[in-house]
């Protein structure tokens, strides 16, 4: 008997075999494009992969899916397989890890812990981190917490601070935003007896860690990456004169680790900001840029590899007209983009090419000061700082504004004296984070989750 095979049927076969193997794929990388695990986003670079952002919104504003109550504070979140982690705090208590869903806002678990004080612009602090099994916050007062993701329980905590001879708090507290680095937690202790430190991320064992680096910080560990070779950067501030005025008045660093082994590679030591904020930014080609809001405002640095093994730093440029007081810029297409209000300089969004020149700055209109920004689907969604969300094309040419609306409560922080001064009464100034086409932001009392995408 003969058997006669239709070509067009085996294809249709081969056709229903492949379907679910790509559908399976698709959705795999959609759900890792989802996720915003750590302070900055998945890539440490305020970036997300988010597609079919809205490129218009109502006149209303864009839809709040829900609400969810916050004590005060400066602490972002972030979002892992659905679920939102936060470090919330109660000053006269201390902090509380918080757990939500993100389709619908309910706390699923908290685990509190003492740590009560209150500093200058009180509150929560930093942003957590997440992997697969852990969640890692680090709080003002240098608590360090791994607690497991489902037993909700702590796996192991040290303190970044005590541990290493501290005794009275930096001026600002801790704002440490912990850095998963393979099998290492890093942050930047900034104690008498360890400048920077790597725990193994399971056990909580020290792993390296530095001789102090000099001068206190509130910058987070980066990763920029030198000759293909990834170094971790932690930025240190210049002696500040203000609050430290019996010391010696010294200039800050920019200073390269090797990652697995916490040997410093290279320094920068002429950095003049007395309270760094923002981490270090991979500019590419070896490039670093440092931001600060006092002094300075920017300088570029490039890193260069010797052939005996070794490394150089060279200045490329410093700026007075480009900053940042308490994020990293964004980098797009060649352009770097900050907002650069501080005590003293209300300049707006401010565009800076490669090389430093100045390309444009909003000023007052619109202002914008201590906000946060998210580059996704080609455009910008910022915070001022105060009440306003914008939605912006990136552009060197000008500022670019498609839609804006106000979603965040003046108010709330209750500063007084110089805090109220110099800060404002409406302080909204936390990261934000991108998860699912949805916007995560905050102010002093509330955590809103806001429709962005399709």
């Amino acid at each position: 008997m003969l058997i006669i095979i239709n070509p067009k049927n085996e294809i249709m076969k081969k056709i229903r075999f492949y379907i679910p193997i790509v559908l399976l794929f698709v959705c795999l990388t959609n759900v890792k494009a989802q996720n915003w695990p750590q302070f900055l986003g998945p890539e440490r670079n305020s970036t997300s992969e988010q597609k079919n952002l809205l490129r218009t919104w109502p006149e209303s504003g864009p839809e709040v899916l829900w609400t969810a109550d916050l004590g005060i504070g400066y602490g972002g979140p972030v979002v892992k397989d659905g679920k939102i982690y936060l470090l919330d705090r109660d000053d006269e208590v201390g902090d509380k890890l918080r757990c939500f869903d993100l389709a619908n806002g309910k706390e699923l678990w908290k685990f509190e812990y003492d740590a009560p004080g209150s500093v200058m612009f009180p509150g929560s602090r930093s942003v957590p981190i997440v992997d697969d099994q852990h969640v890692y916050s680090c709080g003002p007062y240098g608590d360090l917490y791994c607690f497991d993701i489902n037993t909700h329980k702590p796996v192991w905590n040290k303190n970044i601070w005590t541990d290493f001879g501290g005794e009275e708090i930096p001026i600002w507290a801790i704002t440490q935003c912990p850095l998963i680095y393979g099998d290492l937690l890093v942050v930047l202790s900034q104690a008498p007896e360890a400048g920077a430190v790597a725990y193994n991320k399971h056990s909580g064992e020290i792993v390296w860690k530095t001789p102090y680096l000099g001068n206190e910080s509130y910058a987070s560990p980066s990763v920029v990456k030198i000759d293909g070779e990834e170094h971790i950067v932690m930025v240190i501030s210049s002696t500040n004169p203000i609050g430290n005025r019996e010391l010696p008045q010294t200039l800050g660093k920019i200073v390269g680790i090797e990652s697995l082994t916490g040997k410093i590679l290279w320094e920068y030591n002429q950095w003049e900001c007395h309270i760094s904020v923002p981490s270090a930014v991979d500019a590419g080609d070896n490039k670093v840029l440092v931001v600060g809001g006092y002094e300075l405002g920017a300088v570029m640095i490039q890193v260069e590899k010797k052939a005996d093994g070794s490394f150089t730093t060279t200045e490329l440029f410093r700026t007075e007209e480009f900053g940042d007081q308490t994020k990293p810029p964004l980098l797009v297409n060649g352009y770097f983009y900050a907002q650069f209000g501080t005590n003293s300089t209300r300049d707006g969004i401010v565009c800076m090419s490669m090389d430093g020149e100045i390309m444009w700055k909003t000023k007052r209109d619109p202002d914008f000061n201590k906000g946060s920004m998210i580059l996704a689907d080609g455009l910008i969604l910022a915070t001022d700082g105060s009440k306003s969300l914008y939605l912006i094309e990136p552009d060197p040419e000008g500022f670019k504004a498609l839609a804006s609306a106000d979603v965040l409560a003046e108010g709330g922080t209750n500063a007084e004296g110089i805090a109220a001064r110099i800060g404002g009464s409406t302080q909204n100034w936390a990261p934000i984070a991108l998860a699912d086409g949805k916007l995560l932001i905050r102010d002093q009392s509330r955590l809103l989750c806001v429709k962005v995408a399709l």
